[in-house]
């Protein structure tokens, strides 16, 4: 797959350009110098053909800024230089050639990678002389572009990029139409496998591919005989490992400052993200892929969470969003505490926020190396007071600069994952259900007790079990507890919490109350009264009518003359 590289000084639009071609917002933009910092990569698609675009930050002098900090963001630039296909090196036409250029343009041309200079935001001047000035620059055509409005960004593509992804086939627009019919056509061009991580999307999409009606089909099968000893194996390896085929997305959170890229570079074995002895240097959520011991990952590294009163510039409030994001985009969430500090109120917060979004959970002290004996266990005495609430997460106690514990990491990962994709039958969660009723029944509530009646699964990743009853609205939170811990310690589930959902069924009587059907017996003795009137009546109507009918045929017999059915109502005055 072939890679491009966006390279330049600061705030020349690299990062506009970045969104516009992966069709995405990954990337923070805003009108600000330096906001960029370690190199993140995209997918995008061209014309059936896909490739990497990888956004850098800006090569230039900042005196704002440690030169340390500087000179790893340069660092970080190169690299993607040294990765890529191709270079798009970015400049601003309306500031001209900057000195930075000049050291840009000489590392690209020691490299010998293919170039093209782009010269950005050329809306409002004049297009004949716009960006003329970075044919100095001695690395071929200029392309003038208006990134933010999209103005020369498809002659971009077509004359740079897309001669680029010719050397791995033909493009769509090559190919001549054919009948989709045709057995011999060539399948539709698919996205390369392997670079999942680069969509920044949940991991568990459509299921985690876990197709959940084959699974039972086979469990059926497999309870009726129908089913041989290969399959069996398969299936009991698709359950014991759910997800197989998807890797494990885990991010690092904390609070500014507390080594989170730092353990990132630890685990990655490489300088991958930038670091500096300075709060707020990772401003955006960087997605890196890592495998270890056959098991795939991704590690998410993420900017710091202050306190909200705190934060006063913009950017950091995008950064917080972003870190959040990618909490909820995650599996698993490693809480990095640094331990010289203790345990502060956004910690806590943090926790919290970790704990409502569902994810998995593993708990990092970091900076343990160098502290006395006794100023550990004032630190292990504080986790067990304020943290007690999680005692289903596992704790470390780590050294990220000198990898002390890191690789312990890994395990409870693992551990939390497969607890919280782990598929539990109904008739398991039934027995669970009954052994915990049996050995402590439901409260009272009412005068009538609460009765639990069955279980089943509702959903995983966190696992959700739903429970059916009487009364279950008037479950105490005590009660709820003390069933988690059961199905906690009887499905050995660590690392993610258990939610539990309680469904009573629909009382049809539920808006008739019996207070208000019940009479008294003086109304009972009035309706009654009332019964016996009509009666009456009704009897004397009917004994007039065949009075009425008996005379009318006696007068038609007779002859004696006639007889009206219904006399009228004689006039008044009338005698």
């Amino acid at each position: 797959m072939k890679v491009v590289a966006l390279v330049g000084c600061p705030n020349v639009g690299k990062s506009t350009l970045f969104n516009r071609l992966t069709k995405t917002r990954d990337a923070l933009v805003a009108d600000f110098p330096g906001l960029t910092r370690d190199r993140k990569y995209g997918r995008a698609l061209y014309d059936g053909r896909e490739y990497i675009v990888i956004d850098t930050g800006g090569i230039a002098e900042d005196a704002e800024q440690p030169s340390d900090l500087t000179n790893r963001m340069t660092s970080q630039a190169l690299l993607a230089i040294d990765e890529c296909d191709v270079v798009l090196f970015m400049v601003d036409a309306r500031a001209g050639i900057m000195p930075g250029d000049y050291s840009v343009a000489d590392y690209i041309r020691r490299s010998g990678k293919p170039c093209a200079v782009v010269a950005n935001k050329i809306d409002g001047l004049d297009p004949d002389i716009a960006g003329t000035d970075f044919y100095a620059l001695g690395l071929g055509e200029v392309y003038q572009t208006a990134v933010v409005h999209g103005r020369g960004v498809n002659i971009l593509l077509e004359e740079v990029i897309a001669p680029i992804l010719r050397e791995e086939g033909p493009l769509d627009s090559d190919i001549p139409e054919v009948d989709e019919d045709d057995p011999f056509a060539e399948p539709p061009s698919e996205w390369e496998q392997g670079f999942a991580f680069l969509d920044n999307v949940p991991v568990d999409r459509t299921g985690g591919g876990f197709d959940w009606h084959a699974f039972r089909e086979a469990q059926r099968a497999q309870a009726k005989g129908e089913m041989s000893e290969e399959e069996k194996q398969k299936i009991a390896e698709s359950t014991k490992t759910p997800f197989a085929d998807l890797p494990i997305k885990f991010a690092l959170v904390g609070k500014p400052n507390v080594g989170k890229s730092t353990l990132t570079n630890r685990m990655l074995g490489e300088e991958r993200v930038v670091v500096a002895d300075m709060p707020g240097t990772t401003r955006d959520s960087i997605y890196i892929p890592l495998e270890r011991e056959g098991q795939k990952y991704i590690v998410i590294d993420t900017a710091g969470v202050r306190k909200r009163r705190k934060v006063n510039e913009a950017i950091e409030k995008f950064s917080i969003v972003k870190t959040l994001k990618a909490i909820e985009d995650c599996n698993v969430a490693i809480l990095v505490i640094d331990a010289r500090e203790h345990i502060t109120d956004q910690d806590l917060s943090l926790l919290s926020f970790i704990i409502d979004s569902g994810r998995s959970l593993v708990i990092a002290v970091n900076k343990w190396d160098g502290l006395t004996q006794e100023f550990k266990d004032e630190i292990k005495r504080e986790l067990e007071l304020r943290l007690g609430f999680v005692d289903f997460a596992r704790v470390h106690f780590i050294s990220a600069l000198h990898g002390t514990g890191v690789g312990n990491l890994f395990e409870s990962i693992n551990e939390a994952y497969e607890s919280a994709t782990r598929r539990n039958s109904s008739s398991l969660l039934n027995r669970i259900l009954s052994t915990a009723v049996q050995e402590h029944e439901p409260p009272v509530s009412g005068g009538r007790r609460i009765k639990l009646k069955y279980a089943h699964a509702g959903g995983y990743n966190p696992p959700r079990i739903i429970i059916h009853g009487n009364k279950v609205s008037k479950m105490p939170d005590s009660y709820k507890r003390y069933l988690i811990n059961c199905y906690r310690k009887s499905l050995k589930i660590m690392g993610t919490p258990v939610i539990l959902e309680f469904k009573e069924g629909e009382n049809p009587y539920a808006n008739e109350k019996p207070a208000q059907k019940r009479l008294t017996q003086s109304k009972l003795r009035a309706q009654r009264r009332q019964a016996e009137t009509e009666r009456r009546y009704a009897r004397a109507a009917q004994k007039a009518e065949r009075a009425s009918n008996r005379a009318v045929a006696e007068a038609k017999r007779t002859g004696s003359g006639l007889v009206l059915k219904k006399r009228p109502k004689a006039k008044s005055g009338n005698k």
